[in-house]
């Protein structure tokens, strides 16, 4: 971890890669917030970190994990700045993690085994969150996503357009916080306008 936090911090220089007034905090507000998910998840191997970045929380994971037999990572990324971030992170640290350079809708839909965790950190509300994650919860996969206060409210406007079966757990690096655990997932009928 101190090999992928310094790495971090190196890149951080050239390329924003978490908002600069985080950078004293990083070991609390981005690796122990990362972190946190593995306790609702821990018999899970196979993760898929979508919208990875600076990699939060997939390299963190991926890190945490490195002495699991057989444990993964895949960091799902387009920006190819963060791509290459990422890609040096795992060289410095060994992590049992794969960056896969493309769209979220394209590895979803095509990932090359069954993930049983899929998680995103910042990356969009949950109603669009839910619809690119939506073929990897279809096939099994635990959705956890970290929102902040608003999260019961991502929930209800989420409800509009999924069932969706979920629980919310609280944050241990923000009291304010909230994790959204998705175990079931399907679309609700859209209704044409004026039916």
């Amino acid at each position: 971890m101190d090999r992928y936090v310094a790495v971090l911090l190196r890149w951080q220089q050239r390329i924003n890669l978490v908002a600069p007034s985080t950078e004293p905090n990083i070991w609390t507000r981005h690796v122990a917030d990362s972190l946190q998910l593995l306790a609702l998840a821990p018999k899970a191997r196979i993760w898929a970190d979508l919208g990875s970045g600076a990699g939060f929380p997939g390299v963190a994971i991926a890190c945490a994990l490195a002495d699991v037999s057989d444990a993964r990572v895949y960091l799902v990324e387009t920006n190819t700045k963060k791509i290459a971030f990422l890609r040096e992170a795992v060289r410095a640290t060994g992590a049992p993690a794969i960056v896969h350079a493309g769209k979220i809708e394209d590895f979803a839909a095509r990932s090359p085994e069954s993930i049983e965790v899929v998680v995103a950190r910042a990356l969009a509300p949950l109603p669009k969150l839910l619809g690119l994650a939506a073929p990897l919860l279809k096939n099994g996969a635990v959705g956890l996503f970290p929102k902040g206060q608003d999260a019961a409210l991502e929930l209800t406007e989420a409800s509009k357009y999924w069932k969706v079966k979920t629980s919310l757990a609280a944050s241990r690096t923000d009291p304010k916080s909230h994790i959204v655990v998705v175990r079931e997932l399907e679309p609700k009928p859209q209704i044409a306008p004026g039916g």
